[in-house]
């Protein structure tokens, strides 16, 4: 349990807590959701230890292991899966001791250092740290190389696989999907639903937060208040109490009327079926949303030029990628025939490294084609936003001074209200951009691309480093744009709210995707299941034909005929498991959404439902306990038996 009692917290002048209390239990997977600012990552620090409280009382269960991600990985010469082994700080030093041990001759006590590891589970500890690696985004040829050989972003990644690797029960992860694309974040997402111990999660990411979290806690006015349920029935739940509240009737009524209004000019926009039925209930919740986001600092829009042409830009038969100072090519994508029309909303979706940043680069003219041709229209106007743009930004330069370069002529009231809606107020438009936050930089960049008034708006990840409600402001701004839009993010809803189609971007290829993100997750599932059946089907044939000799090939093909007969039945005990761990996971869902309704605590009529609901719970957790230790069991049954069959052929 993790109990703040009275709580008064302050860092400088900053009043962050003022007699906060906060119960989290064991199992606990809690959001912690509030303004860039309020003191989100220093309650990690209290937990830590790191950080003591000005007054009141921090109290942990005795004994919890905790792991905690760092904020910056050095650049090692260490290669990548040591490193997220040297997070299991127990198994390195058993493993040192049995070093000793062996040198010594102490058969006993090596003996007996073993039977430790096999405790610790450590012999399948490279398997599992490079598992988590993979499921992050690295290939495996990755895995020995050094974490001085990658960039920034990836040594995070790096970073947070050795925090997930270590054994813990509170496990803290602060805004951990900054650094991952769709792919690995929707691979997280299933981890950390999946993790046994107590969680506590910064993030700005609802979807992540509404799929992994069963509690949120939110800073609200030096306060903690705790809510049960995800980010959806929190951002409900806050919208029902803020409406209560006279002061705040009056402007959140003018927020969802202009979300109102903005659905019904926007619901019949939309070109392919499955995409406008999800953008159009996504719109259709906006109205609710806004309530809940009243009194949020940001409100902006992105005007478009006033001019167009028809067609915008087109790229014919264009091969895209990469050439070096000695003139090599690489090529990321081949035969690419995109024609962009006024008013187009596009999602690209693809694997990690397919080249959705490089057609967006090819897009705005920054990477030249390595072949074929762009062409662009008379009144083409780009908007283009990319990580890469706060990097360029003026450190000793003010937000005022970076939009008056781009308009000398602009009244300074106009400057100044502009840059308002994205957070700019008072003296904060004339501060040095060198002292802002990660986050304040975004904005900044945002607000540039939207000053240039854009008909063509390309945006790589806009939503890193952005608070929920900078993201929720977004998420309006680009739903109303008038402009065409092409979008790179992992943010879910953003996607709902602001593409009508989406494009996939793989295999060296750019094509229409003719389905909803969910379509997408389960293309991605089975594009995932059929590398890995064609990479063990080239290790086993590989192996075949390295032991079979040239007389022996026909008695190889007929020996492992009769390998894939015997682990027939296997494989049929492990694929029942994994579908009854899928229905027993839904029907979990269900109940668990269900009692997500405060009503059901709080009406007496209903008592018996919500004893009969949580006894349906708890067998169902239960159950699927049975079936992960049938699945693991089976699993690792075939994988013996592959291994003892195969070793015998």
């Amino acid at each position: 349990m993790i109990a703040l009692r009275q709580v008064t917290l302050q860092r400088g002048t900053q009043r962050l807590l003022e007699g906060a209390d906060l119960t989290l239990h064991a199992g606990h997977k809690a959001g912690i959701v509030g303004a860039n600012g309020t003191g989100k990552s220093s309650l990690f620090q209290l937990l830590l230890g790191e950080l003591a409280t000005d007054s009141g009382e921090v109290e942990m269960s005795g004994g919890q292991r905790i792991a905690h991600m760092a904020q910056e990985v050095a650049s090692l010469d260490r290669p990548i899966v040591d490193y997220v082994l040297d997070g299991h700080q127990e198994l390195r030093r058993v493993e040192a001791d049995l070093a000793a041990a062996r040198g010594a001759g102490d058969d006993h006590r090596e003996a007996e250092l073993h039977g430790v590891i096999e405790a610790l589970d450590g012999y399948s500890a490279p398997a599992r740290a490079a598992q988590l690696l993979v499921g992050l985004g690295f290939e495996q040829a990755d895995l020995q190389r050094p974490l001085a050989d990658f960039s920034g972003g990836w040594r995070m990644r790096v970073g947070l696989a050795r925090t997930l690797f270590m054994p813990s029960d509170l496990l803290l992860l602060d805004e951990p999907t900054n650094h991952l694309d769709l792919d690995a974040l929707l691979w997280l997402e299933q981890w950390l639903v999946r993790y046994p111990g107590t969680l506590l999660l910064i993030s700005h990411d609802r979807d992540f937060l509404d799929a992994v979290c069963d509690h949120i806690v939110h800073f609200d006015r030096q306060s903690l208040v705790l809510y049960r349920g995800n980010y959806s029935t929190f951002e409900r739940t806050r919208a029902e109490k803020l409406a209560l509240q006279q002061a705040e009737a009056a402007k959140q009524q003018a927020r969802r009327e202009e979300i109102e209004r903005f659905v019904a000019r926007f619901r019949y926009k939309a070109t392919k079926a499955r995409q406008a039925q999800s953008r159009l209930k996504m719109l259709e919740r906006m109205g609710d949303i806004a309530v809940a986001h009243a009194d949020s600092p940001f409100h902006f829009t992105i005007p478009s030029s006033d001019k167009t042409s028809h067609p915008l830009l087109v790229l014919d038969e264009a091969r895209l990628g990469y050439r070096d100072d000695n003139g090599h090519e690489t090529t990321q994508l081949d035969a690419v025939k995109v024609t962009l029309l006024p008013g187009q909303r596009i999602g690209l979706l693809g694997p990690n490294g397919a080249g959705k940043s490089t057609l967006i680069k090819s897009l705005t003219g920054d990477l030249p084609l390595l072949d074929g041709k762009r062409v662009a229209g008379e009144h083409l106007a780009v908007g283009y936003f990319a990580q890469h743009q706060l990097e360029g930004l003026d450190l000793a330069a003010t937000p005022f001074q970076h939009v008056q370069r781009l308009s000398p002529t602009a009244a300074d009231l106009d400057i100044r209200q502009f840059l308002g809606g994205f957070g700019f107020h008072g003296d904060d438009v004339f501060a040095e951009v060198g002292r802002f936050s990660g986050g304040e930089k975004a904005r900044l960049a945002l607000a540039l691309v939207a000053w240039q008034k854009p008909n063509l708006l390309l945006l790589d990840e806009p939503t890193n480093h952005l608070d929920l409600e900078m993201r929720e402001a977004l998420t309006e701004a680009l739903a109303s744009f008038e402009g065409t839009v092409i979008l790179v993010s992992h943010d879910r809803h953003l996607l709902r709210a602001t593409v009508d189609e989406f494009w996939r971007v793989a295999d060296h290829r750019v094509e229409p995707f003719d389905g909803d993100l969910e379509d997408y997750r389960a293309w991605l599932k089975e594009r995932l299941e059929g590398v890995r059946r064609e990479a063990r089907a080239e290790k086993s044939e590989r192996k075949a034909e390295g032991e079979a000799s040239k007389e022996g090939r026909k008695a190889a093909r007929r020996a492992a005929a009769e390998l894939r007969e015997q682990l027939r039945p296997l494989k049929k005990a492990r694929d029942r498991a994994e579908r009854a761990m899928d229905e027993v996971q839904a029907e979990l869902a269900a109940v668990e959404e269900a009692l997500a309704d405060a009503e059901l605590y709080t009406d007496p009529a209903r008592k018996g439902e919500l004893t009969e609901r949580l006894a349906r719970q708890g067998e169902l957790k239960s159950r699927l306990e049975t079936l992960e230790a049938d699945w693991l069991t089976a699993e690792e049954t075939l994988e013996a038996m592959e291994t003892e069959l195969q070793g015998n052929a």
